[in-house]
């Protein structure tokens, strides 16, 4: 693994006087006993590490193996249960307490998709539109930011896991961890816009993590909520992400999940309760979708 002068988590590291995040996160994690790869050297001043190649990622895998795929999620949400309990108590100096999803970043991220998703598209939302979008941005950065915050991979998915021969499951890309809700990890692995899952697939995962964490029946409709809620705010994001990697970096090779990753948000819309602070966002989503399926931004 090489990290060049300019990249942000050496910038963070000089700016704390700190080690690379990726290091502190892998002997946290290991600790927490989370498969990671282990560390064979490194030269942190050049920003030079050698690591474990632990092989293929559960995206792949599941290419060659698709009926895998329950086991394997099984697997993932049973893990990342575990590693929430044993990460509850943080170490008081830990990287993973200085950054958080707090309201600017949660306000940040939605904004996004308006910015890249909407108007860099070529729609600019009428007044009403505008309204429409900031009451249910609000909403959504008030109730996300209301529940208690723990450890958070961040980008808990499939293109970040990797599938081990004897059924295990291995975490990379860990470096960006922080505090967050215990639903947005599962939101990363259930919802993810590489992967295509039914209502029951999800579902399934959703009661076997709640079992791994202790969680009575009872409390299984509000983390299906909050599981929802999260999937509004952050499938948002990516959208928008997916046209702001095309329009400044050239990279269209996102394009192709901007349609299947906005139906992950109007599924997510379809199932929470009415609420007024909500009324008219499925419907710029519906037009974005709609506008992407038009220049086939989309899978082949």
């Amino acid at each position: 693994m090489w990290l060049p002068e300019d990249a942000p988590e050496r910038a963070l590291s000089r700016r704390l006087g700190r080690p690379l995040p990726f290091l502190e996160l892998r002997e946290l994690l290991e600790n927490a006993r989370v498969k990671v790869p282990r560390l064979f050297g490194a030269r942190p001043e050049l920003g030079l590490l050698v690591v474990e190649d632990l092989g293929e990622t559960l995206a792949e895998r599941l290419e060659r193996t698709p009926g895998d795929r329950a086991a394997l999620y099984r697997r993932a949400v049973v893990d990342l249960a575990g590693a929430q309990q044993a990460l509850a108590e943080l170490p008081p100096g830990s990287v993973v307490r200085t950054r958080a999803f707090d309201r600017e970043l949660l306000t940040w991220e939605v904004e996004h998709f308006r910015e890249w998703g909407v108007e860099a598209l070529g729609v600019t939302l009428t007044d009403a539109e505008r309204s429409t979008f900031e009451r249910a941005t609000a909403y959504l950065v008030d109730t996300i930011v209301s529940y208690a915050q723990g450890f958070v991979h961040r980008d808990y998915q499939s293109r970040n896991l990797l599938a081990q021969a004897d059924g295990s499951i291995a975490w990379i890309d860990f470096q960006d961890a922080q505090l967050g809700p215990r639903a947005y990890d599962l939101v990363a692995l259930l919802c993810d816009s590489y992967q295509d899952f039914d209502e029951a697939f999800v579902a399934e995962r959703l009661a076997e993590f709640a079992a791994a964490r202790g969680l009575p029946d009872a409390d299984l409709p509000a983390l299906r909520f909050e599981f929802d809620v999260i999937t509004v705010q952050r499938k948002l994001k990516d959208a928008g992400r997916f046209v702001f990697f095309e329009r400044t970096r050239g990279d269209a090779s996102y394009l192709q999940f901007f349609v299947p990753t906005l139906k992950l948000v109007s599924g997510a819309l379809g199932r929470l309760p009415a609420r007024a602070e909500l009324s008219g966002l499925l419907a710029i989503v519906e037009r974005q979708i709609e506008i992407g399926r038009s220049r086939g931004m989309l899978p082949a």
